[in-house]
């Protein structure tokens, strides 16, 4: 099930940011998020873009939100997606469900573009926002240091009007 979330939802979302802070290089944040600071941060950005959480047997699995992708006043209409699916639940279609439900939102409420921050490399991520109609847009190198190396990232698009 995906709905709205709630500032409840804190606590488990960082517990599932976190464990790719640590673990991966999908994300440049370095140290772990508090609950506290989570849940500023989902006060923050669902005051005016979709933030969704998945429930699978009453729990929160993933999560995705839209967010403003920069703030000069001619970006308004163009955000960036952020999706996370908790270890425990990857490779069951939470994360396409997420985004999906975010990119219908988007539509609803009149968003014209939405960009994809994705670290390279990370084929999953790339294949699920393909199959999702994004494209590559950019691709930048040696952006990020992490883990002892340089990292590369990559910009995912998809045009959600013409207008």
């Amino acid at each position: 099930m995906i709905r709205q979330v709630k500032e409840e939802d804190a606590g488990v979302i960082a517990a599932i940011y976190n464990y790719y802070v640590a673990h991966t290089a999908i994300t440049f944040e370095t140290e772990p998020v508090s609950g506290e600071e989570m849940r500023e941060r989902i006060v923050r950005i669902s005051a005016e873009y979709p933030y969704f959480v998945y429930e699978k047997d009453g729990a929160v699995a993933g999560y995705s939100y839209a967010a403003l992708w920069k703030k000069r006043k001619a970006y308004n209409r163009t955000v960036e997606s952020t999706v996370y699916v908790s270890p425990d639940h990857r490779h069951e279609g939470i994360g396409t469900a997420l985004m999906t439900r975010i990119i219908s939102e988007l539509h609803r409420i009149q968003m014209h573009a939405v960009i994809a921050c994705i670290t390279i490399p990370n084929s999953e991520s790339v294949a699920m926002h393909e199959k999702l109609g994004f494209a590559k847009a950019s691709h930048f190198r040696q952006v990020g240091w992490k883990f002892g190396r340089w990292l590369d990232v990559g910009d995912w698009e998809l045009v959600l009007d013409s207008h």
